[in-house]
């Protein structure tokens, strides 16, 4: 695409200013639906489960614009899919190098901390992210988790309970809840539900 570009600039090599932004947008266009059409198939792959082949098509618009925040943030998903978790870390930081204040990359990156079993470290993305927006119901809801790996499951319990009070229908928060006020009531009968 880049070659095209670069051909295209060339055959129309027109000195007036008026001209050269008009050509620029055009060139912009192709290059977005281009972009687009990539999205498009790595959706479709990700829809058949078929997610190497959508590493393919996130690694085509990478190549394409290289700070596409999107793309590096689903390919670190996918990434996290297949079990790659310390790649899917990469590309985290690489979209927070980018956008360091973006929420689904720190909520993505604490994701895959959790899996590898860095909960603290998973906390400081889910706080960060909390920082940003106080009612960011999937934070909260991963932060309870990561409470709960570390065995603290009262302020779990908490933090699920505030994520449902932002969205009652957090699917995540309501079922970690009930689990882990099931633990909490069977490792000591004196608890009280909470």
């Amino acid at each position: 695409m880049q070659e095209l570009i670069s051909i295209l600039k060339e055959e129309i090599h027109l000195d007036i200013c008026e001209d050269h932004y008009i050509i620029d947008k055009i060139l912009s266009t192709i290059l977005n639906s281009r972009i687009e059409e990539l999205f498009l198939q790595a959706n479709d792959c990700i829809d058949d489960e078929n997610f190497s082949e959508a590493l393919t098509f996130y690694n085509l618009i990478l190549k394409e614009d290289s700070k596409n925040i999107l793309a590096l943030i689903d390919k670190g998903t996918t990434l996290q899919i297949l079990g790659r978790i310390k790649l899917a870390i990469r590309c985290f930081d690489k979209a927070l190098e980018i956008s360091p204040h973006n929420i689904d990359a720190l909520i993505n990156k604490g994701s895959a901390l959790h899996l590898d079993e860095k909960y603290l470290n998973a906390i400081d993305c889910y706080d960060t992210a909390l920082k940003i927006d106080k009612k960011c119901s999937m934070a909260l809801a991963y932060k309870g988790l990561s409470l709960g790996e570390l065995g603290n499951l009262r302020e779990a319990i908490d933090y699920f309970k505030r994520a449902l009070s932002v969205d009652r229908y957090c699917t995540l928060a309501q079922i970690s809840k009930e689990t882990a006020q099931n633990l909490l009531n069977s490792s000591s009968p004196k608890f009280k539900k909470l």
